[in-house]
């Protein structure tokens, strides 16, 4: 399987007209937060594909435009080909604008979460606009990864941590991840390409 993750920045390989031939097949995108809700719909019909998104700090059009064709999955966990995915929206608190959360107000996301990920047996990629605590994010309040993002790896162990929000440009795929124990944590800015041996 192959998946296309976004964030932060509209790519010009991706619009306004998608390379397909230099992206190759995609099964499925994932929209890491602060993207056109336009941009979204359009890659879903480029594609031919689901699109699943969460929602980051800037995405203040979202309510009265959402991406049409896609899915929201924040606070959910959805199943696509035999693999389930976790969502979680926005970043850390930092001046009381929309999809901005506490540490307190993340966890108590997660913990709410717990049934529902019990229930359909652990997830295997998660999907977030900010990154956990120490991996990938900034000192500045904006940029501070969730604390709780860790313990939630720490956890369930997905395969995957996809996220966005951290602005930096990659010369090789490999410099987007940092491993924790069993978990890739993939910073997707702009967007990378995820190819998983998975029916």
């Amino acid at each position: 399987m192959r998946i296309l993750s976004i964030a932060d920045v509209v790519d010009p390989l991706l619009y306004p007209q998608a390379d397909k031939d230099r992206c190759g097949k995609i099964d499925l995108v994932l929209g890491c937060g602060d993207l056109p809700p336009e941009y979204l719909a359009y890659l879903t019909h480029a594609f031919d594909v689901p699109l699943f998104y969460i929602k980051g700090n800037h995405d203040i059009r979202y309510k009265e435009s959402p991406p049409r064709g896609c899915r929201n999955i924040h606070e959910r966990v959805v199943h696509f080909r035999g693999l389930k995915f976790m969502g979680l929206e926005g970043s850390m608190w930092y001046n009381g604008g929309p999809y901005q959360y506490t540490e307190k107000q993340m966890a108590r996301m997660i913990r709410r979460m717990r049934p529902v990920v019990w229930w359909r047996g652990g997830v295997d990629i998660v999907v977030t606009h900010a990154p956990p605590r120490g991996i990938h994010d900034g000192s500045d309040l904006c940029h501070r990864g969730f604390e709780c993002y860790r313990q939630l790896i720490e956890k369930l162990r997905p395969a995957y941590f996809i996220h966005g929000h951290i602005h930096r440009h990659f010369e090789r795929a490999a410099d987007r991840e940092t491993r924790i124990r069993e978990t890739a944590v993939i910073n997707t800015y702009g967007h990378s390409i995820l190819e998983i041996d998975h029916a």
